[in-house]
């Protein structure tokens, strides 16, 4: 019974609400990220990479990136104002994570996907943003890059 319960404390199902804390006014703040809940065994990466138009496999949450390459994605994506994405937490199963390993043959985590086509990793991500492709595919996405909002001097 332990066990099970642990399980279910530990994972939020896919479509849950992460509640990242109080904000300075009081309130909640909320993002919209979804989780996958590894112990309900849904390990079909071609349906589960399409699910969301981004989708990004990490070690840890976005709301707690549990190593740094992790991070710099999450901050990447926060950067271009992306929140609303599918998150994918690989430390909680290590099926899921030699499973998306195999499945786009790429060998570390984190791993991104944009409309289910796999992107790359950290330094893939990294690059793009510094050569300003990231915006471009974004934008293909139907993604308004925030970046986009400070360049023409518009805030969010």
């Amino acid at each position: 019974m332990n066990g099970l319960v642990g399980s279910a404390v530990r994972c939020l199902r896919v479509g849950s609400v992460c509640w990242t804390g109080l904000r300075v006014d009081g309130h909640l703040s909320c993002s919209s990220v979804r989780f996958l809940c590894a112990a309900a065994g849904q390990k079909d990466f071609a349906e589960i990479v399409k699910k969301d138009k981004v989708v990004v496999f990490m070690k840890g949450t976005p709301a707690q990136p549990m190593c740094g390459f992790s991070n710099a994605v999450v901050q990447i994506l926060r950067m271009h104002g992306v929140d609303d994405y599918g998150a994918y937490n690989v430390l909680d199963d290590q099926d899921l994570r030699e499973g998306v390993k195999t499945f786009s043959n790429w060998p570390t985590i984190p791993q991104v996907f944009f409309n289910g086509e796999f992107v790359g990793g950290c330094d893939i991500l990294l690059q793009m943003h510094q050569n300003g492709d990231l915006v471009e595919e974004l934008h293909k996405l139907g993604i308004r890059s925030a970046l986009l909002d400070e360049k023409d001097g518009k805030s969010k």
